[in-house]
């Protein structure tokens, strides 16, 4: 998965994954009841600040904060753009 966008200094450009269709018990959630999705995939990652190199590379599946980031459109695709520091985990 390639992009042509290259994130700058300590952030990262994240693919959420996709929101719930279900719950557990089978029952379809509807579009306005969906959650956020918390979970995503690193596609690309800036170089670090010079005293912090970054932890997270490309294709790292990551937890985030449930409003972290900014929604951006990049070849018509969907993603999140955020510093590393809103990342709360690679899962």
């Amino acid at each position: 998965m390639s992009v042509s966008l290259k994130p700058l200094a300590d952030r990262v450009l994240v693919e959420p994954a996709p929101a719930e269709e279900k719950t557990v018990g089978g029952i379809i959630i509807p579009d306005t009841a969906k959650e956020k999705p918390q979970r995503g995939i690193v596609v690309a990652a800036g170089e670090g600040k010079k005293d912090e190199p970054m932890t997270v590379k490309a294709g790292d599946s990551i937890l985030y904060g449930k409003y972290a980031g900014t929604e951006i459109t990049v070849d018509g695709k969907e993603y999140l753009i955020m510093r590393e520091s809103d990342i709360f985990a690679i899962v």
